[in-house]
């Protein structure tokens, strides 16, 4: 089979493999199902239009524990998100299980570990055809793709890790027997209370710090652990998370931010993973009166994640807040500035062109996997 039939058909077995397509607003949103190696299907959803890809930012997400891929959704659509969502594709991972009301996962199903999940998202991105991607992930999900960075560094740009943590669990050893005790119809109270502590922080009064919608916030998650998640499977990625081996970041070849919140339970951890690594490749981000910083601080997430990404070459035409776009952009010159690889906008140059991704870092890095 010629390179050429091998496109075609690789092509026709993504439009086999689609489950649905909507469009909403001027947002494209595409459901597929992913068969992976070694860890069973994963539901993608695709929200952007990656025809589009050469020209935007592409980022893959990875959920947390007792979410699914309406957490980073929801973000991505919140109002400090609009400048970054228009310039970009989002590809959200559901790890097994995990879709909207989706049935109990067999017994003899072997849910995979953080690392073959980690591991598996490359296929993902040859299913989609994208060359490289901006991983996004939060707790369980940041350790997934930090895994998939460091197994695939070629494919990355950059990672953006959400109270990543590095050790295997310890922090977690109090609720060990305590939180196992799941129902296929409902998530025990034990349960519950460990996925709260885990996405909220232990002290309950100050969930979501001074966010005044914080009732609505831990309503809305309670809501959705007993109706559209499936108890069973959230246990399952659950005690995948529990049972993950040491994250070590020493020696990674991509750029790595790490946000947290002073209110999270996971803050030292997330320091204790920054010591570790080469200080020129991580920037730390830890977010005052936060334990979900999703949900209480999104716009001071929004602002990390466009200058982290303005570090790597993506979304150089998109303005930070307060500054006036007519003063951000040069138009004598369309031209790199020699003193700090930026580039500096012309009359010629559209701001579609000026998007496309300056990805000298790969390059680079595949010189040095070839030697």
């Amino acid at each position: 089979m010629s390179s050429a039939e091998a496109k075609r058909a690789s092509f026709a077995r993504r439009a086999e493999s689609l489950v649905e397509r909507v469009r909403i607003m001027n947002t494209i949103y595409e459901k597929y199902i992913v068969n992976t190696d070694k860890s069973g299907e994963l539901t993608v959803t695709v929200q952007g239009d990656l025809t589009q890809q050469e020209k935007r930012a592409v980022f893959i997400t990875v959920h947390d524990l007792g979410c699914n891929h309406n957490s980073f959704q929801e973000f991505v659509n919140s109002p400090c998100m609009t400048e970054i969502k228009e310039r970009s594709c989002f590809i959200h991972i559901d790890v097994p299980g995990h879709a909207d009301n989706a049935e109990a996962l067999p017994d003899s199903f072997n849910f995979p570990s953080l690392q073959m999940l980690g591991e598996d998202l490359v296929t993902v991105l040859d299913f989609l055809h994208v060359k490289y991607v901006m991983g996004l992930g939060e707790g369980a999900g940041a350790n997934v793709l930090a895994r998939f960075g460091l197994a695939h560094p070629t494919r990355v740009l950059g990672l953006i890790l959400i109270n990543a943590t590095g050790s295997a669990a310890s922090v977690l050893q109090s609720f060990k027997t305590k939180f196992i005790q799941w129902n296929n119809d409902d998530i025990a109270q034990s349960a519950e209370s460990f996925l709260m502590y885990h996405k909220f922080g232990h002290v309950m009064e100050q969930l979501v710090g001074d966010n005044p919608d914080k009732e609505k916030i831990v309503t809305e998650y309670q809501k959705r652990l007993r109706s559209s998640l499936n108890s069973k499977n959230v246990g399952l990625y659950v005690k995948a998370f529990m049972n993950r081996k040491d994250l070590t970041l020493k020696g990674c070849k991509v750029d790595v931010i790490l946000i947290t919140g002073m209110l999270s339970p996971y803050a030292s951890m997330v320091e204790k993973l920054h010591r570790d690594i080469e200080k020129e490749k991580v920037t730390m981000l830890k977010i005052e009166r936060a334990g979900d910083v999703l949900a209480d601080a999104p716009a001071k997430v929004a602002q990390s994640i466009l200058l982290f990404c303005k570090g790597q070459g993506l979304l150089t035409s998109v303005v930070m807040p307060g500054v006036d776009r007519g003063r951000a952009f040069s138009t004598s010159s369309g031209s790199f500035d020699g003193t700090n690889g930026t580039r500096r906008l012309s009359r010629g140059i559209s701001m579609e062109d000026y998007d496309k991704p300056n990805i000298r870092r790969l390059s680079i890095i595949n010189n040095e996997i070839k030697k």
